[in-house]
């Protein structure tokens, strides 16, 4: 008889991801310095929780209102996904943001919400990045890329509302 072990491979540590949350809050107000608003919204779970860690860092650097919100999506039924609260995204700049993007496929059902309006600006951020891209979806801000293989996974771990870790197994 024998069993697997499971092993499990940090490749970001708390104080990692919270350097690279920063630094990708600098890309977005570099990218950003003529707006006047700015819009996170955090994909429910992980994606909620980067999020929040992303607009305690922008709130620093950028001078601007930064309104918040999450996007319901069940995976299993992504055509319901919703946006909560609902907000008006006509002309604003929205960052849809995610802990890990494998395929691309939950990104792409978040937007869908979000084109019940008009926004000014779309734009995506993911804390990891793998490289199995299978639907349309690019993320414009990465913390970390990593190649894997389409057995391996990438799991963020958190603790209420701080990032503890992404490991690999």
């Amino acid at each position: 008889m024998t069993t697997d072990i499971v092993t499990k491979n940090s490749i970001l540590s708390a104080e990692t991801a919270k350097r690279k949350i920063r630094r990708m809050a600098f890309q977005i107000a570099e990218q950003n310095t003529s707006e006047n608003s700015l819009v996170v919204i955090g994909i429910e779970g992980n994606g909620e929780v980067v999020g929040k860690n992303l607009v305690k860092e922008l709130v620093e650097i950028l001078p601007i209102p930064i309104d918040t919100a999450t996007i319901r999506l069940n995976k299993k039924q992504p055509l319901n996904a919703a946006l909560e609260p609902a907000l008006d995204l006509t002309d604003r700049v929205v960052v849809v943001v995610d802990d890990v993007s494998n395929t691309g496929r939950t990104l792409l059902y978040a937007l869908k919400p979000l084109l019940e309006t008009v926004p000014k600006k779309i734009q995506t951020l993911v804390l990891v990045e793998r490289s199995h891209k299978l639907f349309a979806v690019q993320p414009d801000y990465v913390g970390l890329s990593v190649s894997t293989t389409l057995q391996e996974h990438i799991t963020v771990e958190t603790e209420g509302e701080r990032i503890s870790g992404a490991w690999l197994h």
